[in-house]
């Protein structure tokens, strides 16, 4: 349904825009990963239980059963992704994370196709392909600087969120952001574990609290909710979105000047992005025009 498609859209676009401090926010910070994972996920699961609260009142236990093993499974896969984006961050550049982490949107599609049997229309491959192609050429300035380690978490982190957001879609009449505040709490035992609860500065503990109490919880929350409507593909194509903002941030903040590749793939992400968003919404009012002459409801549901 071409209502329901619109609707997963804007939801995953509102999603990234709350995103797109979060590169930023870490690079600023001075404190060692465990440190940082430690107060992430602590500050994540307050924020989770707190909004989930607000949403559900006393049905947000049903709705918690209600999610089943997939529920935890989504739990367990957020923790993961976000383990591989701040470790990976934190020990390889910036590019070499983006480079990998770019390619969910390809892992998320053959997991869908492979494990759920979904298949996407060709408009959606060509704009995955050249969201792809554009944010790689955006991060591959900074390419072969760093750690290993780093590359090996963002391939973990790429491969976690493909697989949450896949797993969230097949149950598009369940929740699942009520099942993050455990994956976050979870993040945060492992690193609590690992010595990572420490005190932070003033100054660290600022730019956590705004990222955590702020920004990520509803970010997540948006991104978690989108699959109920677009396929898992789609959303973590409009995380592509991140890649371009996110980068404008630190340059604007930081005085990172992009090099030209970086500003040339951004522009191609962008207007993809933009083309696919107005092609959907074209296609939205042309069926909801049909159904108009029809006289009927049902002819944007059959629209595809």
């Amino acid at each position: 349904m071409q209502t329901t498609r619109v609707k997963g859209l804007t939801i995953a676009a509102l999603g990234v825009l709350f995103i797109v401090p979060d590169a930023l926010l870490v690079k600023i910070t001075a404190v060692e990963p465990v440190v940082f994972l430690f107060w992430r996920g602590l500050l994540l699961a307050i924020s989770f239980l707190a909004i989930s609260w607000l949403r559900y009142r006393d049905r947000l236990n049903t709705e918690i059963r209600r999610c089943g093993w997939k529920g935890i499974f989504c739990a367990g896969a957020f923790a993961v992704s976000t383990l591989g984006f701040v470790v990976g961050m934190k020990n390889t550049a910036a590019g070499n994370v983006l480079v990998i982490l770019n390619t969910a949107p390809v892992i998320a599609a053959l997991i869908a196709w492979l494990v759920w049997k979904e298949t996407l229309p060709w408009r959606t491959w060509v704009v995955i392909l050249v969201c792809v192609t554009g944010a790689t050429l955006m991060a591959i300035g900074e390419w072969g600087k760093g750690d290993p380690l780093g590359l090996v978490m963002a391939g973990v982190a790429a491969t976690a969120l493909a697989s949450n957001l896949n797993v969230a879609r097949s149950r598009p009449d369940c929740d699942m952001s009520v099942m993050l505040m455990f994956g976050a709490l979870a993040l945060a035992l492992v690193a609590a574990a690992m010595g990572g609860a420490q005190i932070l500065s003033a100054r660290d503990g600022f730019f956590i609290a705004l990222l955590c109490l702020v920004f990520l919880p509803a970010a997540c929350i948006l991104i978690q909710i989108g699959p109920r409507y677009i396929p898992a593909a789609e959303v973590s194509l409009m995380l592509l979105l991140e890649t371009v903002l996110g980068s404008f941030l630190v340059w604007l903040f930081l005085d990172e000047v992009p090099p030209t590749l970086s500003l040339i793939g951004g522009v191609i992400v962008f207007s993809a992005l933009a083309t696919h968003g107005w092609i959907e919404v074209k296609r939205y009012r042309k069926a909801r025009s049909e159904r108009v002459v029809r006289g009927d409801d049902s002819g944007a549901d059959r629209a595809s």
